[in-house]
């Protein structure tokens, strides 16, 4: 768990809206090679449900709010994310379940690699497995 971390990036605020941005390698631990979002989510959805074993993450709450569960396998921590001027790294070898969305809610990701099925733990079960050796 000592890996994770909330990052802030700049924000330049102005009456008639505001503006952040996201620069490599100023701001996160990874060039950018993938981006996807998840939005349209139903009430009491619950997304994620999986972990990765090379690929990085920054999660960003671009509208809204949602929980973020990350598991190691050992040690369960739950992050509530709204700001949308922050995203939380995640490293390699760490489960993630997202739920408790808000009306109208935007999960923005940023991804180290392309998808790549081979990456994904799917089965808990097959994750503790490789974390505990």
């Amino acid at each position: 768990m000592n890996n994770i971390s909330l990052l802030t990036f700049p924000q330049i605020k102005d009456p008639r809206g505001n503006l952040s941005f996201i620069e490599y390698p100023q701001h996160i631990p990874f060039e950018i090679k993938r981006i996807y979002y998840i939005y349209d989510i139903s009430e009491g959805a619950e997304r994620g449900a999986h972990g990765h074993k090379k690929l990085e993450q920054v999660i960003i709450p671009l509208s809204g709010s949602f929980d973020l569960t990350l598991d190691d396998g050992h040690t369960r921590k739950t992050f509530s994310l709204k700001k949308p001027w922050q995203g939380l790294y995640i490293p390699p070898m760490m489960w993630r379940d997202l739920n408790n969305f808000s009306s109208g809610s935007v999960c923005l990701v940023l991804a180290s690699d392309v998808y790549k099925e081979e990456d994904y733990y799917r089965d808990y079960k097959d994750f503790l497995n490789d974390v505990n050796g």
